[in-house]
C-alpha cells in the first residue's frame, strides 16, 4: 500500500473516532439547557472561526471565483443540508431508527458513484458494503435497549441527510484534491455559518436566559474542538486519497467507537457479538479497499492490449 493511501486510511480513522466519541458527549451537551440548533451553531460557527485562525499560519492560497461558488454548493450538501436534516430528522424518529439508517451511507455513494464517476460496482466491493453494514448493524441494535419508535417524516430526513453527504463525497472529489484541507473547509464552514446563522437570531437570544453552565458550555468547546474542527481537518486528507466509497465505509467506525465509549463508562459491557461486529466492520473496509476501481480495470485493458 502506497504513502497515501496510508495517509488517507489514517485520517478517516481519526475522524471518524471522532465523530464517534462525539456522540455521548453530544448526548451529554443535549441533555442539559443547550439547545440542538443552538450546538450546530456554536460547532458551525466556532468551527469557521477556528479554521480561519489556523489559516493565518499556513501559506496563503488564492482560490478562484468559480471554485469558491463550487465549495457553497460544497458546503450546502456536506454541511448545512446534512446536519439540519440529520438534527430535525433526529426530533422525528429514534436514535436507534437514525443509526440503523446512517448504515445506508456506503450503500448510497457505491450506487452514486458507479452512476456519476463510472466506479464499477465488484463482488468484492458489495461484499465489503454489506459485510461492514452487518457490523455496524449488530453494535446500534445491541446497544440499544429498545428499537423505538419513528415516523416516515423523520426516517426520511435522516436518509436525506446520508444521500446530501454521499453527493459531497461523489461530486467535490476534485476540490479536495486541488486545495489544501484548512482553504477549503475555512469557505465551507464560513458558507455555513452565513447560511443558518439568519435563521437562529432566537436561539442565541433565549440562550441568554437559559441558564447554561460553565461545565456545559466548556463541554461545547470540547465538541467544536474535537468531533468538528479536528474531525473536518482530517475529512478532506481522506477524501484526497481515498475512492468515495471506501471514505464512507469508515462509517461503519462510529458505532464502534460509541459502544467502546459506553463500556468504558460502564453504560454498556463487551459481548463476543460485539467482537464479532468489529471484526466484521473491519473486513468490510478490507475488502472495499482492495476491490478494482475504474483506473485499476483500464490500466489492465490497456496491459492487455498491449500483450
Amino acid at each position: 500500500m502506497d504513502i497515501s493511501k496510508i495517509k488517507g486510511h489514517g485520517a478517516m480513522m481519526g475522524a471518524e473516532m471522532l465523530w464517534g466519541a462525539g456522540a455521548p458527549l453530544g448526548k451529554f451537551i443535549l441533555a442539559g439547557s443547550v439547545s440542538p440548533l443552538l450546538l450546530t451553531d456554536c460547532r458551525i460557527i466556532g468551527t469557521a472561526a477556528l479554521f480561519w485562525l489556523l489559516s493565518l499560519f499556513t501559506p496563503l492560497e488564492h482560490v478562484s471565483p468559480k471554485d469558491l461558488l463550487h465549495i457553497f454548493f460544497a458546503s450546502l450538501l456536506g454541511l448545512v443540508f446534512n446536519q439540519c436534516l440529520f438534527l430535525f430528522g433526529l426530533s422525528h424518529t429514534s436514535p436507534i431508527n437514525a443509526s440503523i439508517i446512517t448504515t445506508s451511507l456506503p450503500i448510497v455513494t457505491m450506487v452514486m458513484a458507479a452512476i456519476f464517476l463510472r466506479e464499477p460496482v465488484t463482488k468484492l466491493k458489495v461484499g465489503g458494503v454489506f459485510l461492514g453494514a452487518i457490523g455496524a448493524l449488530i453494535l446500534i441494535v445491541s446497544g440499544s435497549a429498545a428499537a423505538g419508535t419513528g415516523s416516515a417524516l423523520g426516517d426520511g430526513m435522516v436518509l436525506l441527510a446520508q444521500i446530501s453527504f454521499s453527493c459531497y463525497l461523489v461530486f467535490f472529489k476534485r476540490l479536495t484534491a486541488k486545495y489544501r484541507p484548512v482553504t477549503l473547509m475555512k469557505w465551507m464552514f464560513t458558507y455555513a455559518s452565513i447560511c443558518i446563522v439568519p435563521f437562529s437570531y432566537g436561539e442565541w437570544a433565549a440562550a441568554a436566559h437559559a441558564g447554561i453552565t460553565p461545565a456545559e458550555w466548556w463541554a461545547v468547546a470540547v465538541f467544536v474542538l474535537g468531533p468538528t474542527f479536528l474531525s473536518y481537518l482530517l475529512l478532506p486528507v481522506g477524501q484526497k486519497n481515498l475512492r468515495p466509497t471506501v471514505t464512507s465505509m469508515y462509517n461503519y467506525v462510529q458505532p464502534i467507537v460509541a459502544s467502546v465509549v459506553a463500556v468504558w463508562v460502564g453504560m454498556d459491557r463487551f459481548t463476543p457479538g460485539k467482537a464479532v461486529a468489529v471484526v466484521l466492520v473491519f473486513a468490510g473496509v478490507f475488502l472495499v479497499s482492495k476491490s478494482k476501481s475504474r483506473a485499476d480495470m483500464q490500466r489492465e485493458a490497456r496491459s492487455k492490449k498491449r500483450a
